[in-house]
């Protein structure tokens, strides 16, 4: 828990309301495979995608993949309640438009109360950290990005086949 406090006051790493708090996995290698069951109960994606991307940047902030997580300290064992990573490309057809946010969840019972716009901050503020200027992100959903700062950009297609809505933000959040 310490690694996640020392981030409080950094863009988008603010004391969080209610006993959560925000963690880096790159700066807590122990917590990759307690994050990577998190993300892969919540996604069609296997655990061992997961675990091998948290590990790839294990220990190094600057590199891509990142992964954030949302822990609820005041509950036993300060579980997991949201996360999103950083990665290259979420599975389309434009690597131009890259680093990608990817696999933004909250819990339901945390749902309302501002996380995922929390988390799309702090995201932009790692993508400054790694040296980019904006963070693009793909999705079905309308209303929210735009709501959260970011701005619709066009169409991708996806791997899968597809057609998915590119939403792109600067890293300073507003």
């Amino acid at each position: 828990m310490e690694e996640m406090r020392a981030r409080e006051g950094a863009p988008g790493h603010d004391a969080w309301p209610g006993g959560l708090e925000l963690g880096v996995v790159a700066d807590q290698p122990g917590l990759i495979g307690e994050a990577a069951r998190w993300f892969a109960a919540r996604w069609n994606v296997p655990l061992e995608a997961y675990e091998e991307s948290m590990a790839a940047s294990a220990g190094d902030r600057r590199a891509v993949p990142q992964w954030l997580v949302v822990r609820d300290t005041d509950r036993p064992g300060a579980p997991i309640v949201a996360g999103c990573g950083i990665i290259e490309n979420d599975f389309h057809d434009r690597p131009d438009w890259a680093p990608n946010l990817c696999a933004l969840y909250v819990d339901e019972p945390y749902r309302g109360r501002g996380i995922a716009r929390r988390l799309l901050d702090a995201a932009r503020a790692e993508a400054a950290v790694l040296g980019r200027d904006r963070l693009y992100l793909i999705t079905d959903h309308v209303g929210l990005y735009e709501r959260c700062g970011w701005d619709h950009v066009g169409f991708a297609n996806e791997e899968g086949g597809g057609r998915v809505r590119v939403y792109a933000a600067s890293v300073s959040p507003s």
